[in-house]
């Protein structure tokens, strides 16, 4: 058996010989070769994106309390990429003041996301985009969950492949490159993420995207790795300032078709769907960003504004508990009372207050009375987190 004959984007390289042969991709180095034909309907694709995405990231600065939104966001972003692997946990389940002393497989594995997601954001400011980011974020992600036996923080050393439960090298879906093929494409990877393309960032992003995604250097979290690799490109290109873009919900609801599109590549190098594909989910992830932001800060005015129409003794306290619930979203009355400073009498009745406002209703979570549930501002969170 020979080597298959290389398309744009790559091709299959046989790996031993007789019963234990098995073909790998050997994927192209980027940019494509010869390079991306834009057409028409794609550039105004392009155009509107970039304009949507400008303006998620300018508007997001009116944001009250722009980093309370940004790291519940965040949680969301976490929970629905772990949801795509399998993860079965829900917006509430993550909320759960208890949760970090019940904590399952299922919660642990979306609160590592959020840890490796705040820790590459901050280790941006020291590092380029390179493999040392990527290895000590994976190693974050997969502490102690599901994957914790798959050499956290390592690039595999061995053959990995795709496919359903049960699935060999005989019958996989993709097989990604073999660890010699694998490390000269993250090489290339790496120098081309820092490179002076002059291809539009977020033609570069899905192209990125598609590159990590096929050699799939690790063991384990390939995916979610590949997704906040997109997030910290666009910042690294300084195209958004915060992590305001986030396309697990976009990626939740057409798996198939991103899956479809990925492999379209690599058969036939047909980099130019795939581009469309990223773009039309770039665009519909901003849209329904700045639609989010809009109905939390109409909720915030909202609520803000019943709370200044309390008297002033009263009003203080209610404003101190409205920012901790903005923050939590579900609050348990001891715990609130802890971390305000505040006694548990006090807590109780600004939680009256704010049941009275509408503002707070009882969760039924747990079965527990003391629980209670920011109702409105969850429902525009949960907006494609439910199972």
């Amino acid at each position: 058996m020979e080597n298959q004959e290389m398309t744009r984007s790559g091709g299959l390289v046989q790996n031993l010989s007789g019963e234990l042969a098995y073909f790998s991709f050997k994927p192209s180095p980027l940019p494509p070769v010869p390079p991306l034909q834009i057409d028409s309907a794609t550039l105004a694709l392009l155009v509107e994106a970039n304009r949507k995405v400008a303006f998620l990231d300018a508007i997001s600065e009116k944001i009250p309390n722009l980093n309370l939104f940004l790291s519940m966001y965040i949680r969301k972003e976490a929970l629905v990429s772990s949801q795509i692997e399998g993860t079965q946990c829900t917006l509430d389940d993550v909320l759960d003041p208890s949760v970090s002393q019940n904590a399952n497989l299922d919660i642990g594995e979306v609160i590592n996301y959020i840890a490796a997601t705040n820790y590459a954001l901050k280790r941006l400011s020291d590092l380029p985009l390179c493999a040392r980011l990527l290895k000590e974020t994976h190693a974050i992600l997969i502490n102690g969950g599901r994957g914790s036996d798959k050499t956290p923080g390592k690039f595999r050393t061995s053959q990995n492949w795709i496919g359903g439960q049960g699935s060999s090298l005989k019958n996989a879906r993709y097989i990604p490159p073999n660890v010699e093929d694998m490390k000269a494409a993250l090489t290339d990877l790496e120098k081309y993420m820092n490179s002076n393309d002059s291809l539009d960032p977020l033609v570069q992003a899905a192209l990125i995207h598609y590159q990590f995604e096929t050699i799939h250097p690790f063991l384990d979290g390939n995916g979610r790795i590949g997704r906040l690799l997109i997030t910290l490109f666009l910042i690294h290109k300084k195209i958004i300032s915060k992590p305001v873009l986030y396309i697990s919900c976009f990626l939740k609801m057409n798996r198939v078709e991103y899956y479809d599109r990925l492999g379209e590549v690599r058969r036939n190098g047909n980099y130019e769907q795939w581009v469309s594909f990223f773009l039309q989910m770039i665009l519909q992830t901003a849209n329904d960003a700045i639609e989010s932001i809009n109905a939390l800060e109409a909720l915030h005015k909202k609520n803000i504004s019943l709370i200044e129409a309390l008297s002033v003794r009263t009003r203080e306290n209610a404003l101190l508990l409205f920012e901790y619930i903005e923050r939590k979203a579900i609050v348990d009355t001891s715990l609130t009372a802890r971390e305000l400073g505040l006694s548990y009498n006090t807590t109780a009745k600004n939680i009256e207050l704010l049941r009275a406002l509408k503002i707070l209703s009882p969760s039924s979570k747990n079965g527990k009375a003391s629980l209670y549930s920011y109702g409105e501002y969850l429902d525009i969170l949960r907006k494609g987190t439910e199972l």
